[in-house]
């Protein structure tokens, strides 16, 4: 790795010499290819499939928590789980990871333990993969830290979930990527590109054995991006820093990382700031909860239908209960804040909005 460094430190003495960063993003390419083979699961037998970690996606979410052992992750999720809980653990006995699911503002969410993928995911096979392979369902991953040492291990579980090609927080680059039969690379740039030129471009492709494709980059990217695009097994899963143990700290330093972005101070033995948790979990999953209205009737506002905030049309609403549900589809009436009067008469493509509510009208 320290060749690497000597890159990186050559790369800023000299002005960015253009040879060392096409060498650079050849490297990253080559890196890439390897961990690819940590992500996939290889086909066939899948190793010791006896203590699987396969987990029943129940709810409506499924938020994961990381941490090194220690940190106070199992308390969190036990009190978490305690407080919020309304689903018996029994449903769950096959499992090495038995889920919590709490209730909050009427969506179930799932709270798992991620276990192992800091503490050897890379010794234990199948288990390491199988466990990675959850990783990438979550809709949010929260890492919990100790307050007294937090970066350390921020930075060390960023990149081990960075390694399993999860990208926390961010945006999925803003690159077109089209491959073709032939025409060669065609490389078009809508802005200024301060790291990658046809020719890095050409060089990451042929690596992949990539020879003719449609390349534009609409932001300024980096070879790192580049790689993303082209693997394309990348996942982007908003991420929440829990800090931990707040109550061997300072009111100073409280007032310091509360201005962090993405941090959420609490301590989990004395139940401090979950309310606070809770919330910003709610804002980072973006849930849109939708009441249902049968005919004649008050609308159900203890169990809404939670759909994901991209995908809230009518007819992601009719897929989320029953799959044969739209065909029978005559219209909805809906009333709340995505239409002009209540109820407002509507298709299966109008999309609504959080606590709208909604009565289907059949065939």
């Amino acid at each position: 790795m320290s060749f690497h460094h000597q890159k990186i430190a050559s790369m800023a003495r000299t002005q960015r010499n253009k040879a060392t960063a096409h060498h650079l993003g050849l490297l990253k390419a080559r890196l890439a290819k390897l961990r690819r083979e940590l992500i996939t699961p290889k086909g066939g037998s899948g190793g010791a499939a006896g203590e699987g970690f396969d987990v029943a996606k129940t709810g409506d979410a499924r938020i994961g928590f990381v941490g090194f052992p220690s940190v106070g992750k199992s308390t969190l999720l036990s009190n978490l789980a305690g407080v919020y809980s309304e689903v018996a653990a029994y449903e769950f006995t096959t499992l090495t990871t038995v889920p919590g699911v709490i209730r909050y503002k009427g969506a179930k969410i799932q709270l798992l333990d991620l276990p192992g993928i800091i503490e050897g995911a890379k010794d234990g096979k199948g288990r390491g993969r199988q466990v990675i392979a959850v990783a990438r369902t979550c809709n949010l991953i929260l890492i919990v830290l100790d307050v007294l040492k937090p970066l350390g291990h921020k930075k060390l579980i960023e990149h081990e979930l960075e390694g399993f090609g999860i990208r926390l927080n961010k945006q999925p680059p803003n690159i077109g990527f089209k491959k073709k039969d032939k025409g060669g690379i065609n490389f078009t740039a809508t802005c200024a590109q301060t790291e990658l030129d046809a020719e890095t471009v050409k060089s990451i492709l042929a690596e992949y054995k990539i020879h003719n494709a449609d390349i534009t980059l609409r932001s300024d990217s980096t070879a790192d991006d580049l790689i993303d695009v082209v693997e394309g097994n990348r996942v982007y899963i908003p991420c929440i820093y829990v800090l931990n143990k707040i109550d061997q700290i300072s009111i100073e330093e409280l007032d310091i990382i509360y201005k962090v972005p993405h941090c959420v101070p609490i301590s989990a033995h004395h139940r401090w700031n979950f309310d606070d948790l809770l919330e910003r979990m709610w804002d980072y999953l973006k849930l849109v909860r939708i009441y249902t209205k049968p005919k004649g009737q008050l609308p159900d506002y203890t169990s809404p239908v939670v759909l994901h905030d991209e995908r809230t049309s009518v007819e992601d609403f009719c897929l989320k209960i029953h799959k044969n549900l739209i065909k029978e589809l005559k219209y909805a009436l809906v009333w709340g804040s995505s239409v002009k009067h209540n109820p407002q008469k509507v298709g299966k493509d109008h999309v609504m909005e959080d606590e709208d509510v909604i009565q289907l009208v059949k065939k």
